[in-house]
């Protein structure tokens, strides 16, 4: 791997496990659960200029993507709801690279999306650990990949996702000694 690829993955690119455990079902949601708190711990004393700061070349500032995250966690529960509460639906897909051109993502202090962050994780979480194997076999249609998804793939990818995020902040944050 490169070093730009590298610094756009630092995990690596998301891998659909073939076949998902209940093991592995804990081991996902314990990283949703932990997520708000651990990348609260690793952004919250830093400065705006340190916020500002691209995470690398041709990337977003910090800011940007921890509104990303929140951005991305509320749709991530909306989908899952959606898939608990209706047949196959088809979800709606978004914009992230406009989302994250926003006002609200652009310069706006990142506690709102931190506490956005704290209740939505909460509240999946608490849904999360209800849901039995049947229910984790509930899909929802994608249409950009133009397939049907299981929470089960889903919740796979979504603690990648947080995973994937959290890399890139803590590089940065190693990079500049911070």
């Amino acid at each position: 791997m490169d070093n730009t690829e590298a610094k756009k993955y630092p995990i690596g690119q998301f891998q659909q496990p073939e076949k998902i455990s209940d093991q592995d079902l804990d081991r996902y949601i314990k990283t949703i659960k932990d997520f708000p708190g651990k990348i609260k711990q690793l952004v919250e004393n830093w400065t705006n200029e340190q916020l500002d700061t691209q995470y690398r070349t041709n990337g977003w500032k910090v800011r940007q993507l921890i509104n990303h995250l929140a951005d991305s966690s509320m749709n991530s529960y909306i989908r899952f709801k959606l898939a608990l509460t209706e047949n196959n639906p088809t979800i709606k897909t978004y914009n992230e690279q406009q989302w994250a051109e926003l006002q609200d993502s652009f310069n706006i202090d990142i506690k709102p999306a931190m506490q956005t962050l704290k209740g939505v994780h909460k509240r999946w979480v608490y849904e999360l650990k209800a849901l039995t194997n049947k229910e984790f076999e509930s899909t929802y249609h994608h249409p950009d990949q133009n397939r049907d998804i299981s929470l089960r793939e889903s919740l796979a990818f979504c603690a990648w996702h947080c995973d994937h995020h959290f890399a890139h902040i803590d590089q940065l944050r190693k990079e500049n000694n911070w």
